[in-house]
């Protein structure tokens, strides 16, 4: 199994008093709110804690990209992982992932992740991702164009990595004249992929297609076993069997010596999800042209379900509420010996060969923060890998597995979703 360590990197060391009546904070939130001594500070912070988690017994840090949202201060993937590149020296940097239909030019992407992997000398993951309807406005792309680009800049990105140029490339949405860059993977043919999403159909077939896997974002447990049937169904459809080495799952979870030491730093869960501070508006997450008939209802009946659930269509109180995200182990908080008793039910059910926790969110602070890092290091990883071994879940790294995952065949057949 191969076990990750992540935050959002949440910028809240902001006035909370500043935000509006709904609570919104991503995209059109003022940044002159946005206090840059304080950002540098929780910069330095994160990069000890990162530092931290390779020390205490991580397989890998993961990271992602938002932009114009306090929730995240990652707006350029590709600059922490390149500081984690220098900073560590055995962890995988797994970025979950790189935008890529934002970007004009998918073959500076494909440089610059190719620069991160001979830097950290093979150790990257270029995860990729189509961006959050939210980054659509924030990098002015045309979210009707989103799964196209997508696509097409994902080829481009891989012809770049393994053919040599110079070549020509003349695509629908991207143009480029001489593609010869003098920047290439240090693994080869090239970085493997892995693929985040939350639900979408269409990004679990394709991700099947390509023998990609794929990680489940905090993802309900039925809706997980929904995405991994579909996912062995696609498989089965273009010739292999997945397992556990093509599964991933994101999974919320803060450790303490005390319950109620865990129960606070957990409930700071809520935070992003829009408790205490807000997010941003469903539309805007999901915004005309971006997803397809059924994925935008889909999208539309889940926030309105939550609102319901939270009695009412009040923004700031559309998530489901912390004690019954906790109840679904949605979040999970703890002593080490109550973590690893609710990570052991995870493990059975979802079956992951790829476990990524996140350690903290909102307003834990540094020092918390860490005191969970060394708890999961000195107490629950070491289970965890046990109970991989007796549930039988392979990582992607491992053997014969890490072999058929680095070299995935193309894509043959299609499946309906």
């Amino acid at each position: 199994m191969h076990l990750m360590y992540f935050t959002e990197q949440p910028m809240s060391a902001y006035d909370e008093s500043t935000v509006g009546d709904d609570g919104i904070t991503a995209l059109l939130y003022s940044n002159k709110h946005f206090d840059a001594a304080a950002g540098s500070r929780l910069y330095q912070e994160r990069l000890e804690q990162y530092q931290l988690a390779e020390a205490v017994g991580y397989d890998g840090i993961m990271l992602n990209e938002h932009h114009n949202a306090p929730f995240c201060m990652q707006p350029q993937i590709q600059i922490w992982a390149a500081a984690l590149a220098m900073a560590t020296e055995r962890v995988k940097i797994v970025l979950l992932g790189s935008p890529l239909p934002v970007s004009d030019n998918p073959v500076a992407i494909a440089e610059g992740l190719a620069v991160i992997d001979m830097m950290s000398k093979g150790r990257l993951v270029a995860g990729m991702v189509r961006g959050a309807g939210t980054e659509m406005y924030a990098n002015n792309s045309n979210p009707a164009y989103n799964r196209e680009r997508f696509n097409e800049a994902h080829d481009l990105v891989i012809k770049t990595w393994t053919e040599p140029g110079p070549w020509r490339w003349e695509g629908k949405h991207y143009q480029q004249r001489v593609v010869n860059p003098w920047a290439t993977p240090f693994q080869k043919p090239h970085p493997r992929i892995w693929i985040p999403g939350v639900s979408s159909p269409e990004t679990i077939v394709w991700a099947a297609e390509h023998r990609y896997p794929y990680i489940a974002l905090n993802t309900t447990m039925e809706a997980t076993n929904q995405i991994w049937d579909l996912y062995e169904r696609t498989a089965q459809n273009v010739g292999y069997t997945s397992g556990p080495e093509h599964r991933g799952y994101l999974l919320r979870c803060f450790v303490a010596d005390t319950k109620e030491q865990a129960e606070e730093g957990g409930r700071q869960f809520m935070w992003m999800q829009g408790e205490f501070i807000g997010l941003g508006h469903p539309v805007w997450y999901a915004p005309t042209g971006y997803s397809t008939a059924g994925d935008r209802a889909a999208t539309v009946k889940r926030v309105a379900a939550g609102a319901k659930a939270k009695g009412g269509p009040d923004r700031k109180r559309s998530a489901p509420s912390y004690e019954s995200q906790r109840d679904s182990r949605q979040i999970i908080a703890g002593t080490p010996d109550q973590v690893i008793e609710q990570l052991r039910w995870i493990m059975e059910r979802a079956r992951p060969g790829i476990f990524a926790l996140w350690g903290n969110d909102g307003r834990v602070n540094h020092e918390d923060s860490k005191r969970c890092i060394e708890l999961m290091g000195k107490e629950v990883l070491p289970a965890l890998r046990e109970i991989a071994k007796e549930l039988d879940l392979p990582g992607p790294f491992e053997g014969d597995v890490a072999l058929s995952l680095q070299f995935p065949e193309p894509p043959r057949v299609a499946v309906e979703a």
